[in-house]
């Protein structure tokens, strides 16, 4: 009896992390999906807000310094590494 209740309970704790894990990435999806929109639409409107430092991150693009590039970006705008390399990706 003690092996079965040990048994339900890990498929519990397991049931409950996929079921947390699974919501999260629907988050992270719908964020990213959000962000594209908002994207398209900046572009559309040509409302471009000039970043700090963005100069330089488009020399290094131009470069072909991606990695330099994406450092830059991510200490002028304090964006995450997936953040930022979209986003000089998108410059080059």
């Amino acid at each position: 009896m003690d092996i079965l209740g040990f048994l339900a309970l890990a498929l519990a704790v397991l049931g409950l992390t996929f079921s947390t894990v699974s919501r999260f990435t629907r988050a992270d999806e719908r964020l990213v999906r959000v962000e594209r929109k908002l994207d398209l639409v900046i572009k559309h409107l040509d409302l471009r807000a000039e970043l700090p430092r963005m100069d330089e991150v488009n020399a290094l693009v131009r470069e072909g310094k991606k990695i330099q590039a994406i450092k830059v970006y991510r200490e002028a705008t304090g964006a995450g590494l997936k953040e930022a390399k979209e986003a000089v990706e998108r410059l080059g």
